[in-house]
């Protein structure tokens, strides 16, 4: 059989290094969990107590490695979310949250930058928020640290610093939905792939970013980002 060419070139395959090896992990899908922290959610309007968990997608292509963020357009309220991010080997369907570490490869840290403005319009009009979340360079991440390195992190600090001032801090055991649960459930929405990122939400204290500004975040037994708006 014959293979079919191309049109014209494909863009590269998105993918994240991994710490230790010359390997690379390539990203398929990048899912985020919508308000997983309490106080989170409160911050933001919502009741905690009121939510089953729910998704939002990013695109592979929106990963940023580099330190520099491009400021974003068509926004004046551009914010930062500090998340956990869990890198997926293997997958599938209605995986059971008992089974569901066995699917981990290894861990990151991200941001889910937000131009907040946009994706507060598209609420209100009850639209979809690609416009506001999937935007380019909207997923900084780290490089992934396999779990057969550091376990399986349940709980311990995660916190941002912008411009060495802190402003978002919590525990990830104050996860509302815990990563099991995070896998269960998006497995009985989607078939789960190799290479699957997924953002595990973000603690209180959110807020906007300009030019210039220089963002740190951290995970205990992760890493460390670092990124500046440029």
């Amino acid at each position: 059989m014959t293979t079919p060419a191309y049109l014209f070139s494909p863009q590269p395959q998105p993918a994240l290094p991994v710490v230790g090896s010359s390997a690379v992990f390539p990203v398929h899908r990048i899912y985020c969990v919508g308000r997983n922290y309490a106080e989170h959610a409160i911050e933001m309007g919502h009741d905690p107590n009121k939510e089953a968990p729910f998704f939002f997608q990013k695109n592979p292509s929106n990963i940023l490695l580099g330190r520099e963020f491009p400021y974003p357009a068509q926004t004046s309220d551009l914010h930062f979310e500090i998340e956990l991010v869990v890198a997926l080997k293997s997958g599938g369907t209605n995986i059971p949250a008992a089974d569901a570490m066995s699917h981990v490869y290894g861990y990151a840290v991200g941001l889910d930058m937000t131009r907040r403005d946009l994706q507060n319009a598209q609420k209100k009009l009850g639209r979809p928020w690609e416009v506001g979340k999937a935007f380019e360079h909207s997923a900084p991440c780290t490089p992934i640290v396999p779990a057969d390195k550091i376990g399986h992190p349940s709980k311990g600090a995660i916190w941002v610093d912008v411009n060495n001032e802190r402003r978002q801090t919590g525990d990830l055991a104050q996860m509302i939905w815990d990563i099991p649960n995070q896998i269960r459930f998006l497995s009985e929405l989607f078939e789960l792939k190799a290479g699957d990122l997924i953002f595990t939400g973000t603690p209180a204290g959110v807020g906007s970013l300009k030019k210039g500004d220089k963002i740190h975040g951290h995970v205990d037994g992760v890493a460390d980002l670092d990124v500046v708006v440029v």
